[in-house]
């Protein structure tokens, strides 16, 4: 494994881990202790280092997989026949030195451990310098312990070699217990068919040709398959080499980290959506909320107050608990609409509960000014009208009297009385209209102020909480990106 490819494994690790940190209590436990899992494992590889390439042999009971072991090591390490079932423990084979820190990591307790290369070898076996060859308990064993093993270690090797034999390769334990469950993994994978020698020549190309058959209806495609006999020794060099190239790709490691990383994000995917719900409006959040303290009516009543010049209009009544609930109901629809349900859940929860949100209501409008002052143009012209209309009287009771004490009276009176009560009639229509203007005026005061204060309450209740929810979300969502590679 390059630096580069240390550094973008590391880089993707991080980021998986900072999604899944804030992503806390949105993704359901089972995924979360699989991720953290994964994150661990993958972290504990990298630090170990790379200098050794793990090869995991799984196979079932009567595989010939300890066989095949011994034969690829050339040393009879591993048990085999009737002592293999007593055993859970692991077998190693190494290859090179300064595996013990791997070796410890992966469980292998120091007697299980044998180290391949010595000096009568000389470079014979210098080809497979730093293999480290596994041989796993049976994945079939009726004993938990061994199942249990081989569960732990699939995800740490950095290549399995699946060992089948002739008669049992089609065993649905192999191919949905754990086959099925590797489809990704495909380049850290290959298939041995063993104990070829007990069948025919001329069936063993159809034997395989229906193995891969098998693997394809599994969802893998392109894994190697490849056959062998412990016995006879047929195929083991073949194995050999191939091994020996796995170990020459410095890339085996960091593949296989990556398609364990794959697997992480495939299922941190499934806890978030695919994008944040449309931004929603608070508009109509307002009107249901404005129809809950009856805010039109209250307006009118104002209007209606300040027209007639008293000094105060009807007050506000108790807020409809109901049309909040209502209210409250449609955001939360709204922005929560496709999003998955513990993120839905944590909105509902960060939001206001339907009684602080009708208590946020009451004393906002409770803030509102409702007094209904008399329009000060409105009582002028009142007062000019009543005026003229005095001073119209006045003149009309002096002609009238001039009339009847002399006969005779001032051309110009009639007059000047007639546009005194034009004048006054003139300033009694301009008073209604300023006390109308002014009433609608201040009728849309309040609508405008009440309608400010309910949406200050419904940003700081519903949609502040609401963006906190879902720029997490989308936050997971760019993190999950950058881990997905």
């Amino acid at each position: 494994m390059t630096t580069d490819e240390t550094a973008l494994l590391t880089a993707r690790v991080d980021a998986l881990d900072r999604a899944l940190a804030l992503g806390d209590g949105r993704v359901s436990s089972t995924t979360s202790a699989r991720i953290t899992s994964t994150i661990d494992g993958v972290r504990a590889r990298l630090a170990l280092g790379v200098d050794h390439t793990v090869v995991a042999l799984v196979g079932g009971t009567g595989s010939g997989k300890s066989s095949l072991f011994n034969a690829i090591s050339g040393l009879q390490f591993a048990d085999v026949g009737v002592r293999r079932p007593t055993t859970s423990e692991i077998t190693a084979c190494v290859w090179g030195n300064g595996a013990d820190a791997l070796l410890d990591w992966l469980g292998v307790v120091p007697e299980r451990r044998i180290v391949r290369e010595s000096l009568l070898d000389g470079d014979s076996e210098a080809s497979l310098r730093g293999l480290v060859l596994l041989d796993l308990p049976d994945h079939d064993s009726i004993a938990p312990e061994h199942r249990e093993v081989v569960d732990r270690l699939i995800p740490q090797a950095d290549l399995l070699a699946w060992i089948v034999d002739p008669q049992k390769y089609a065993d649905d334990a192999l191919h949905s217990g754990y086959l099925r469950q590797l489809v990704g993994h495909e380049s850290s994978m290959v298939v041995v068919l063993n104990q070829v020698d007990t069948v025919s020549p001329d069936v063993r190309p159809a034997l395989i040709a229906d193995l891969e058959r098998l693997l394809v209806d599994d969802g893998l495609t392109g894994v190697p398959v490849t056959s062998a006999s412990a016995t006879t020794g047929e195929g083991v060099r073949a194995l050999r080499v191939a091994l020996s190239g796995v170990v020459a790709s410095q890339s085996l490691a960091a593949r296989h980290a990556g398609a364990e990383l794959n697997d992480a994000v495939a299922a941190l995917e499934t806890q978030v959506a695919a994008r944040e719900p449309a931004a929603a409006s608070l508009s109509e959040i307002v009107d249901t909320l404005a129809r809950s303290v009856g805010l039109s009516a209250v307006a009118g009543s104002v209007a209606t107050a300040v027209r007639g010049g008293t000094p105060s209009a009807q007050g506000f009544g108790a807020v409809q608990e109901d049309a909040v609930a209502l209210a409250r109901g449609l955001w939360l629809e709204t922005v929560t609409r496709g999003l998955p349900k513990r993120w839905a859940d944590d909105v509902g929860s960060r939001i206001a509960s339907t009684g602080e949100l009708r208590i946020a209501v009451a004393d906002s409008i409770a803030e509102l000014s409702l007094t209904a002052r008399r329009s000060a143009l409105a009582l002028g012209l009142f007062v000019v009208a009543v005026l003229l209309t005095g001073a119209a009287l006045v003149i009309g009771s002096v002609a009238v009297g001039s009339a009847q004490g002399t006969g005779e009276t001032n051309a110009w009176t009639p007059a000047v009385a007639v546009v005194a009560l034009v004048g006054a009639a003139a300033a009694f229509v301009a008073s209604r209209a300023a006390r109308s203007a002014a009433a609608r005026r201040r009728s849309d005061r309040v609508l405008r102020d009440g309608r400010a204060a309910l949406e200050a309450v419904s940003r700081a209740r519903l949609a502040v909480p609401t963006e906190q929810v879902l720029a997490e979300h989308r936050t997971v969502r760019e993190l999950i990106a950058s881990a997905r590679g």
